[in-house]
């Protein structure tokens, strides 16, 4: 958008009076962009932790071994450490595991006399045979469980991931709304100027000439908007993750949103109001054509 777009000449100002902020434009498109930068702000940061659970447990197994490994503990941790592409291993102490499930049972749920599962946690090498490496130690251990933890976490893996498309489905719906309400601005301001703009046919300009005035008028409200809308939202954004940024950042193992992240963003104001302008146009011409 250049700046005869944006201003245009005083003949053409002079033909739709009023600045901006005087119609409900500017100020549905300040909320709109306001609510899709925040929506879109939390389905990014859904994506990237669900990247990072995603990635902590790809190469991580567990292997269970029963009635409390039986004496088999060291057997066991032996092979896991002989055994081609396992890159780490480590047991779980018995203490650990039964603090975990009294946290589940109560302290009076598990006695001393009741047997827990022995754990041991595995790192595979990126190229492993996973499926190879765990019918060789089950193969080796009788009734013991290869487990990715992958699958433990599938669960969470697939909520996450449906909030994120979730989170794309309300953007793309309050864009649908944003466009619904310039389309009835649009169609507000034609009614409002229609004896300008049956001066102008008489005077022999086209549709096109007359479609840009409402164009250029719609698009300074909105960008005006976005700008508003766009600040306040970050302004939010910055308040909302200033305090716990740190704190999300060691917990997620990485920060929520990244310098990717915040240029998607930084755009969707810019989107607004290309969205609000186009939309504008067409609703004009569209409704133009109709004027006999």
């Amino acid at each position: 958008m250049n700046s005869y777009f944006l201003v245009g000449t005083e003949a053409e100002r002079r033909l739709l009076p009023g600045g901006t902020l005087r119609g409900p434009t500017p100020y549905v498109i300040a909320i709109m962009t306001f609510a899709m930068m925040i929506v879109a702000a939390a389905g990014l940061a859904l994506a990237n932790a669900a990247g990072v659970v995603a990635g902590a447990v790809e190469h991580r197994y567990v292997l269970q071994l029963p009635d409390g490994g039986a004496g088999k503990l060291d057997a066991a941790l032996r092979s896991s450490r002989l055994m081609p592409g396992v890159t780490s291993v480590e047991a779980v102490p018995e203490g650990e595991m039964r603090q975990t499930l009294e946290k589940w049972l109560g302290p009076g749920g598990l006695g001393e006399d009741l047997p827990v599962p022995a754990l041991i946690h595995l790192e595979l090498a990126p190229n492993a045979d996973a499926t190879r490496i765990g019918a060789l130690l089950s193969r080796g251990m009788p009734g013991a469980r290869f487990i990715a933890e992958q699958a433990t976490v599938q669960p969470l893996l697939g909520s996450l991931r449906a909030l994120r498309w979730l989170a794309v489905a309300l953007v793309l719906l309050m864009a649908a709304a944003t466009s619904a309400a310039v389309v009835l601005a649009a169609r507000g301001a034609l009614d409002t100027h229609r004896s300008t703009i049956e001066t102008m046919h008489g005077i022999g300009a086209t549709d096109e000439q007359v479609a840009l005035l409402f164009q250029r008028k719609i698009a300074l409200d909105a960008m005006v908007g976005a700008l508003v809308g766009g600040a306040l939202a970050a302004a939010a954004l910055l308040l909302i993750g200033g305090g716990g940024l740190a704190m999300a950042s060691d917990l997620a193992g990485g920060p929520p949103l990244r310098g990717g992240d915040f240029i998607l963003l930084a755009l969707l104001p810019v989107a607004a109001v290309v969205l609000a302008t186009l939309v504008a146009r067409f609703a004009v011409l569209g409704a133009l054509h109709k004027i006999v």
